[in-house]
């Protein structure tokens, strides 16, 4: 058994398909700073699982029977606020993503994603930020850009600034390789999409992501993704 360092992240993880969950459990026991406490395969267990182990993130599959995902990570922010909820899903429609992170979920995960993608995302989460899957992150940007462009929902636009701000790259604070990283991002490409099409290392992308994140002053993806939509610092394609 590995020794585990101080300041680790406890974890609950919660599906009903024995198979998924003895996988993510296995990328999970990679990091030293992961430590995953209990499993459980229903939203049920989840709560007695928290009360009993004091977690710090629920990984919480959506689709479970009895009590789903859905209606335990609402009782659990509710009665327990100071765990994060990170969903497990295999739906990516906007309006189900939306609905499910009113409930008050931290991230929310595709379950096509990669070891990398987990693993980034619990860590982010873990630290108070969120995390939304760049598939996800892409298709409610394009919602968005829809109610911005149609008839309906005019204050969407307003929010997110569409036809009020001119197309223009940040390059008074971000490289020229950086407003690319950050093109890519919008557009809903992972590390590793991105180090793909710009033909560079994943390892590279991610240090082009942490700079771009420092520089704007945020703490995620998603909200560098929304801020530079709102300035206008990408195209939303």
């Amino acid at each position: 058994m590995k020794e585990r360092l101080q300041e680790s992240i406890k974890l609950v993880l919660i599906d009903d398909h024995q198979l998924f969950r003895e996988g993510v459990k296995r990328i999970l026991d990679m990091e030293d700073k992961f430590d995953v406490v209990a499993e459980g395969d229903d939203g049920e267990e989840a709560l007695r699982l928290v009360e009993e182990n004091d977690p710090d993130v629920v990984l919480m599959d959506i689709n479970m029977p009895g009590v789903n995902g859905v209606e335990a990570t609402r009782t659990l922010v509710e009665h327990y606020p100071g765990v994060k909820v990170l969903i497990l899903s295999i739906h990516d429609d906007e309006s189900y993503v939306t609905h499910v992170l009113k409930t008050g979920a931290a991230g929310y995960l595709l379950k096509e994603m990669d070891a990398d993608a987990l693993i980034e995302a619990v860590k982010v989460v873990g630290s108070g930020g969120a995390y939304i899957h760049p598939k996800v992150t892409h298709n409610l940007i394009n919602e968005y850009r829809r109610l911005a462009t149609g008839d309906e929902a005019v204050d969407s636009s307003a929010e997110i600034g569409y036809k009020e701000v001119e197309y223009r790259k940040p390059l008074h604070i971000l490289t020229r390789r950086e407003c690319e990283v950050l093109q890519l991002m919008t557009d809903g490409y992972s590390n590793r999409m991105i180090g793909e099409s710009l033909y560079i290392s994943e390892k590279t992308v991610k240090n082009h992501v942490s700079n771009i994140l420092q520089k704007m002053n945020v703490n995620d993806r998603t909200q560098a993704v929304v801020e530079s939509i709102k300035k206008g610092w990408v195209k939303v394609r």
